[in-house]
């Protein structure tokens, strides 16, 4: 049994949230189109450090998405606040949502890469130049992955704004305590 929560989330999980905020972003932010054009025309990703950037942030989210499901089953009880049922409906959505996408954007970008036989660039010089099991899989041929890669890359950053503006507007308007209890520093009203 999980023992009482405190009003705020552990420290482990406001860690995985944040880090995994800021690695988001900063994946999108270093992962501007062209990535497959440029390939295309021969261009080694090695050779772009935001290309080797993009990827390995993106690699770090699947990482820190992994663990922090483990953790959501093991972590202490989790704030609960009074809402209205439309709004704890939303934010389940919301939230499912953000899971589901921090998993299948490294996915659709690893088997983007497989199928277009470009290499998976790394940090520290890592890289896998070839993947045949994706090349070679019926899914490789199913849709533009870098497309669809894109079009989710581009959703979770609209859902994620729109969590962001949820949790100004439960501190600003409510004042309710939900953005407080992942900004402990932030004086509940």
């Amino acid at each position: 049994m999980r023992p009482k929560s405190s009003g705020y989330y552990d420290l482990a999980s406001r860690a995985f949230h944040w880090i995994t905020a800021v690695a988001v972003t900063a994946a999108f932010i270093l992962g501007p189109g062209g990535f497959g054009r440029l390939m295309r025309n021969g261009v080694d990703p090695a050779t772009h450090s935001d290309i080797v950037w993009h990827e390995s942030l993106g690699l770090l989210v699947f990482a820190l998405t992994v663990l922090r499901l483990l953790w959501v089953a093991l972590r202490p009880a989790v704030p609960q606040f009074s809402m209205a049922p439309w709004m704890r409906l939303a934010s389940k959505g919301t939230h499912l949502a953000l899971w589901a996408l921090m998993l299948a954007l490294p996915v659709t970008a690893i088997v983007a890469l497989g199928s277009e036989g470009h290499p998976l660039t790394l940090l520290g010089g890592i890289r896998i130049d070839q993947m045949p099991l994706i090349a070679e899989s019926p899914i490789a041929g199913l849709a533009d992955w870098g497309d669809v890669h894109g079009l989710l890359g581009d959703a979770i950053m609209w859902i994620a704004g729109l969590h962001a503006a949820a949790a100004i507007f439960h501190h600003v308007l409510l004042r309710d305590g939900v953005l407080a209890a992942m900004l402990p520093f932030l004086r509940r009203r």
